[in-house]
């Protein structure tokens, strides 16, 4: 007879193979059409007369309409499903990021920057609620894992890629950071008709899994058995915004978007200042750390899930991570700088699959929607806040040493909240 951990190990492959990797996709393109900004910078700047405190501001504003949209986003999944929630907000971002072609000012840019974050502002949450109603509890990191690192794998697609299209003529006579948008923003509009012909709703629908399969992932999985529906009363819902277990989550997870959104959209700048190099090229360095940061993050993830341990997998990955991007900036170009950078990525960018298994642990799977959503608001606004600040620091002190001091202190804080968030479940799983 098979085991529960041959069962649990068959289901967690399949649910990987045809859920993980296509959620996984929808994530990456989002990324891309979210943090290609910080390429097309380094020619819309000049282009449009921005500042380095109005780049930072057009940057960071998307988070104002992500946050807006969080709680909205994720009523609108439970009322309609997943199939066509996803489809919608797909459809959405996508015309946005194609209209930012046409960006004459930097008002225009702001409100499309909103627009574009309210329209993906519920689709982490959305599609991390939905997995995690697929996900076995030893695979619940890995599982959570691959559609997160998709954010790492976006840039490294997408810095390349933004890089050579921003060296390329048009025979149109359009700007080429103009093109970049365009070209960049296509595949969302496929993936919003490929979101509504193909997801399941719920394990019992799943084609792809035989009658034992459904049967046990509907009565092993936390919430696989009955999807939650908009406006029905759970007196657990409200739960998270009392719990102090909750709002450290909320806090380390500002933290850990601060790192990440901070090195995202001013890192292409920082290496074409620091080296002198093509877009092209330049896109080809600021890969590197990316790619670094996916396995960082696959191999911390793994290692969580075989041990158990969360919060160190957090604490000391972003604390290294911060001092290494302190020293790539102090070594300057050249190799040592180049290694100190990709081994800053690394760490930095692996904390966030360790982080996502903590709260379905923690909180009662009638709070687990709210938490995910007030999680993802306080998230919303490192980037929010981060990306403007440090075009401020920048600006007022025309060096980049200054936002990088204070990538390094979040990271530091990071890592004491996690110690804090340790002690906090200790004692809520002593209660239980």
């Amino acid at each position: 007879m098979e085991s529960t951990r041959e069962m649990e190990a068959r289901i967690g492959a399949k649910v990987i193979r045809r859920l993980v990797i296509p959620c996984a996709l929808y994530i990456l393109i989002g990324a891309i059409d979210r943090t290609n900004v910080g390429f097309a910078a380094l020619r819309m700047n000049e282009s449009l007369g921005l500042s380095s405190a109005q780049y930072g501001f057009g940057a960071g504003v998307l988070f104002v309409g992500y946050m807006l949209a969080k709680y909205p986003s994720v009523l609108l999944y439970e009322a309609v499903g997943m199939r066509r929630w996803l489809a919608t907000i797909t459809l959405a971002w996508g015309i946005c990021s194609c209209a930012m072609a046409a960006v004459g000012s930097q008002w225009e840019l702001y409100i499309l920057r909103v627009l574009i974050g309210f329209a993906e502002g519920g689709l982490s949450s959305g599609l991390m609620l939905y997995l995690s109603q697929w996900a076995p509890e030893r695979y619940r990191a890995s599982i959570l894992a691959i559609p997160i690192v998709s954010i790492s794998i976006a840039q490294v697609i997408g810095a390349p890629l933004s890089g050579w299209l921003l060296d390329q003529p048009n025979p149109f006579g359009i700007e080429p950071w103009r093109m970049m948008f365009v070209i960049e923003a296509l595949p969302a509009l496929g993936l919003a008709l490929f979101a509504a012909l193909y997801f399941p709703l719920r394990p019992t629908e799943a084609r792809w899994l035989n009658d034992a399969e459904r049967a046990w992932l509907t009565a092993n999985v936390i919430g696989a058995s009955k999807p939650k529906i908009a406006g029905e009363h759970d007196p657990e819902r409200w739960a998270a915004l009392r719990s102090p277990v909750g709002w450290t989550c909320a806090a380390i997870w500002y933290c850990i978007l601060a790192s990440n959104y901070g090195i995202m959209f001013w890192l292409p700048q920082v290496v074409e200042g620091m080296a002198g190099l093509s877009p092209t090229q330049t896109g080809l360095i600021v890969a590197l750390p990316w790619a670094a940061s996916a396995i960082g993050l696959l191999a911390n993830a793994r290692h969580s899930d075989k041990t158990g341990e969360r919060f160190l997998h957090i604490a000391l990955p972003a604390l290294a991570g911060g001092i290494l991007l302190l020293g790539a900036y102090l070594l300057g170009a050249g190799l040592p700088g180049l290694i100190a950078l990709v081994l800053g990525g690394a760490c930095t960018g692996c904390t966030v699959a360790a982080f996502w298994a903590i709260p379905p642990q923690l909180l009662k799977p009638g709070s687990l929607a709210m938490a995910i959503v007030m999680i993802n608001m306080v998230g919303s606004l490192a980037g929010a806040t981060i990306p403007p600040l440090m075009g401020a620091l920048r600006q007022a002190s025309g060096s980049f040493l200054p936002p990088t001091l204070l990538l390094l202190g979040v990271a530091t804080v990071s890592a004491l909240l996690c110690l804090v968030a340790r002690e906090q479940a200790r004692r809520t799983l002593a209660r239980a």
